[in-house]
């Protein structure tokens, strides 16, 4: 095996055993919080010692804005997926606001530290790896929250929906989106079906469209 191969090799096992820790850092911080959780213990998860995941990670904050920032690339990834799909804006806004509540166990686990944990991204950090981390997961943040603003936007321009401040407008849904994390659990005593219909229905009345897409085509 020549020595290129070699390093693709322990690149690759680089790659693997950091998204471990990071699906087991999710897990522990979406279950038994953030502020709780030990490093060590999610070192022993994922079959290391402790000093080993100072080889990926600087420190558990620094781990902590990796999974803050991974989780808004997903929904920022997949809201630009529909929205450039479909050029009508009130078919998109059903879209996203339905395709926001198809999310896996692991993903809502994601989506409760990230919604617990959102605050720090406005702390800087003295770590340049750290702060590195922080800022970008702010950063894509607020392009998620743009992106909002611009689709809903699009749908004030011809009136599909009513006038307002389109970005206070997306804080709002995205607001109403979030909270659910702060006490849905997977497995709970709620199916996450039920959850989806209720708040999808009062995120789209929030921005101004029925629940039904044909009857917000023909308003």
């Amino acid at each position: 095996m020549s020595s290129s191969q070699q390093r693709r090799g322990r690149h690759r096992a680089d790659g693997t055993k950091r998204a471990e820790i990071l699906a087991a850092a999710t897990e522990r911080f979406g279950r038994d919080g953030y502020e709780t959780t030990k490093w060590a213990a999610i070192a022993a998860d994922v079959g290391v010692g402790p000093t080993a995941l100072y080889h990926y990670f600087e420190s558990k904050q620094h781990c902590l804005f990796v999974i803050l920032d991974d989780a808004v690339q997903m929904a920022l990834a997949r809201f630009e997926g529909i929205a450039a799909t479909h050029e009508d804006p009130v078919q998109a806004l059903h879209k996203v606001v339905a395709d926001a509540f198809d999310v896996t166990s692991h993903d809502v686990q994601r989506l409760r530290v990230l919604v617990a944990e959102h605050g720090l991204l406005a702390v800087r950090r003295s770590s340049p790896r750290e702060e590195e981390a922080r800022h970008v997961a702010r950063a894509r943040t607020r392009a998620l929250e743009l992106a909002w603003a611009h689709l809903l936007e699009q749908a004030m321009e011809p009136g599909a929906i009513p006038d307002a401040e389109p970005r206070m407008l997306a804080r709002a849904v995205l607001g109403l989106y979030n909270s659910v994390w702060q006490w849905y659990r997977p497995h709970g005593a709620i199916e996450l079906d039920a959850v989806s219909d209720f708040y999808r229905t009062r995120m789209l009345e929030l921005i101004g469209l029925p629940a039904d897409l044909d009857e917000a085509r023909a308003a």
